[in-house]
Formats: C-alpha cells, sequence, structure tokens
C-alpha cells in the first residue's frame, strides 16, 4: 500500500506537470484564430499564476481542514475544469475564465503534494518526484504539436483534459489508499498563517532564495531560444530545440539526483547543484557560437538546477518543524510563482533596451542571490534548535 500511494502521487505530480507548457506550444496558432494580438498570452499566463499564488498562501489551510487527499483530488478536477473549458473556448474571454480554475488547481495541489512528500518520504523520492512533473512538462508539447497537426488546439487541451480526467478518477476511487500514513500530521495544529510563519527567524531567507532560484530558473527556460538567435546567431529553427535542453536536463538530473540525495543529504546537494549550474552559466560568456557549445551549456545550466527546488522544500520540516512545513511551503510556492512571473518579463525588458547578452548576468545575480539565502536559512534554523 506504500509504495501503491508512491505511485498516486507520482501519477498526480505529473497531471501537474502536463499543462504548464500547453498554452506556450500552442499560443502560435491560438492567438491568430482568437483574433487577439500574440502579447495577450501575458494577460492569460498572469491570471493564471494569480490564481497559484492565492491557492499556494491557502494550502495550509485546506490541506488541515480536508487533509491532502482531498485537495489534492479536488485540485486535479479544477483543472479538467479549466483544461476542457479552454478546449471548448473559441473567444479570448473563455480563456480568462477558465484560466481561473486553471491556476486555482495547481497552486493548490503543488504546495499539498511537496509538503506531503517532505513530511513522509525520503530525499529521493523529493527528487523524483518533480522529475515525473519534467515528463509531464516535456510530453505536453508533443501532444499540442500532434493536436494542431491533425486538428486544431482545442484537440490538444481536449486530450490534455482527458488524460486528467482519468487521473482525478484514479485518485478518486482509491482515496482509501491515503490513509495509509494517517493525517495527524496535517490537522493536529492550527495553522501557521502567512505572518506566523514570517516571525520564525530563517523562514524570510528562505522565502527571498526560494524566489530567486525560480525567478533565474524561469527566465533561462523562457529567454534560451531568444538567446541563443541574438547572441550566438544560431538559426531560429535550430535555437527552438534548445528550448526543450533545459527540460531534458533538469528532468534527467532529478532522475540521477535521485539515488544520491539520502547519502548527500538536502545542503550538500544544493551546493553540488549551485557549482554545476555556475559551470554551465559560465560556458555562455565563452566567445564561441558552435552548435556544440550552445547544446552542452544549457544542458549543464538544468542538470545543475535539478536538485535545487526539490531539495530547498525538503529541507523544510527539517529546518522548521513538521507542525509548521505546511504553511512555510506554501508560502514558499507562492515566493515561487512571483519570481517565475514576474522576472522573465523584466529581462525581456531590460535585454530590449540593452542586449541579450546580458542572460548569463542575470541568471548569475539571481542563483547568488539564492544560495547566500539558502545558507544563511540553513544556519538560522540550526540556530533555532540550538545545535
Amino acid at each position: 500500500m506504500y509504495s501503491f500511494l508512491l505511485a498516486l502521487i507520482y501519477i498526480a505530480f505529473i497531471s501537474l506537470g502536463l499543462p504548464d507548457s500547453l498554452l506556450g506550444a500552442g499560443w502560435p496558432v491560438m492567438h491568430v484564430e482568437l483574433g487577439v494580438p500574440v502579447s495577450f498570452m501575458g494577460i492569460v499566463s498572469m491570471i493564471i499564476s494569480g490564481g497559484t499564488i492565492v491557492s499556494s498562501l491557502f494550502s495550509d489551510k485546506m490541506t488541515r481542514k480536508f487533509g491532502t487527499r482531498i485537495v489534492t483530488v479536488a485540485s486535479v478536477f479544477l483543472t479538467v475544469i479549466a483544461l476542457l473549458g479552454f478546449s471548448f473556448s473559441d473567444r479570448f474571454w473563455m480563456l480568462i475564465v477558465f484560466a481561473v480554475p486553471y491556476g486555482l488547481g495547481a497552486g493548490a495541489i503543488d504546495a499539498a503534494l511537496n509538503n506531503y512528500i517532505a513530511l513522509h518520504y525520503k530525499a529521493k523520492h523529493m527528487s523524483w518526484l518533480h522529475c515525473f512533473w519534467g515528463v509531464g512538462a516535456i510530453v505536453s508539447p508533443f501532444i499540442m504539436s500532434y493536436a494542431l497537426a491533425n486538428r486544431t488546439w482545442n484537440g490538444g487541451y481536449r486530450i490534455v483534459g482527458l488524460i486528467q480526467l482519468a487521473i482525478a478518477a484514479l485518485l478518486l476511487v482509491t482515496l482509501p489508499v491515503w490513509k495509509i500514513n494517517g493525517a495527524k500530521s496535517e490537522k493536529a495544529e492550527k495553522s501557521l498563517g502567512l505572518s506566523g510563519a514570517l516571525r520564525i527567524k530563517g523562514v524570510p531567507f528562505l522565502l527571498v532564495g526560494f524566489f530567486a532560484y525560480c525567478a533565474a530558473e524561469a527566465t533561462a527556460m523562457q529567454w534560451a531560444s531568444t538567446y541563443f538567435v541574438e547572441v550566438k546567431r544560431i538559426p531560429a529553427e535550430r535555437a527552438a530545440g534548445f528550448a526543450a535542453l533545459f527540460y531534458i536536463g533538469i528532468t534527467a538530473g532529478r532522475f540521477i539526483s535521485g539515488f544520491i540525495t539520502d547519502k548527500l543529504g538536502d545542503r550538500s546537494m544544493i551546493r553540488l547543484g549551485t557549482g554545476v549550474l555556475v559551470c554551465g552559466i559560465l560556458a555562455l560568456f565563452l566567445p564561441v557560437e558552435s552548435y556544440v557549445a550552445a547544446f552542452i551549456s544549457f544542458l549543464i545550466i538544468g542538470f545543475g538546477c535539478a536538485p535545487i527546488y526539490p531539495c530547498i522544500i525538503h529541507s523544510t520540516p527539517g529546518n522548521f518543524g513538521a507542525e509548521n512545513s505546511g504553511a512555510i511551503i506554501g508560502i514558499q510556492m507562492a515566493s515561487a510563482y512571483v519570481g517565475s512571473t514576474f522576472f522573465p518579463p523584466l529581462f525581456g525588458l531590460i535585454a530590449n533596451a540593452v542586449s541579450f547578452s546580458l542572460l548569463p548576468v542575470y541568471l548569475l545575480a539571481f542563483f547568488a542571490l539564492m544560495i547566500v539565502m539558502v545558507e544563511s536559512t540553513f544556519r538560522a534554523a540550526r540556530k533555532n534548535r540550538g545545535s
């Protein structure tokens, strides 16, 4: 039963990754058919991100009241409603409407499942869990590509929506399995809330560090192709494929790191990953415009990023106590979405005004802030424990 529940959680995280890259993959066709400017994708993504921030902040209260299993199933059903709603949309305002449950579902399940794994399972499972998110994020663009080639973009959302519906039904009929780990840790204490969590020494460092990491990760994902075209002078059709290198590197890295995380520990893995990704960024400074150099640099950056996100989350109960982890991880998720929503566009504005060659500098600045804040978090947590 223990292993079966873990498999269910892995499937649930695939469902979290599936919708994440659909909008970007389908938008070049979507905006034409809907008769809106290409920039309007930002409106939809901002509404989705707003929903994830709100539901992340309230996830601890919902989890303590209803339990992780109910929050997970309800969240997947919310994304089913959103995806199927997108699949029947033929007006832009309909996307706006269905973007709301899209974001609310994603934020709640993200925070709830991350906390559940951090409390009940070893660090290796956190790495593999996020590896499965990468599987979902990699698969969905291929689904959209198939839909565009054979039907319309609506078909891509419909296919993913039906996959999500099957996952939601599976989670619903297997609700009793979740009782294996009990629900005491979720409901025993009153929720800290935002103000209570921020008063714990080390939590503000953690939030800034997690925000900085996610801002850098999202910037690398979104601007990779443009960087290679504008700076490395690689043809656009080849550069488009490089955007997948980061996903491939981070997914493969999380699979591999799962085998060594329990031995090295969360803090060492974060340090190791930071060292690797810095090597990848420094490779971008090389005055080389070759295919191989571009390929290797972004693959290394993604590989280095792999253990950081899951290890920061997994270390939260150990640093601040199991009774506080739900509230803190919920706020972590909110800070992550703030970083990934607002700071890639900020780089776009800076790059348009100055140069896209600033991407490595921008990434280094955020990753430097991340490692300083995360190290400060571990030191503050050690003082809190009196050790």
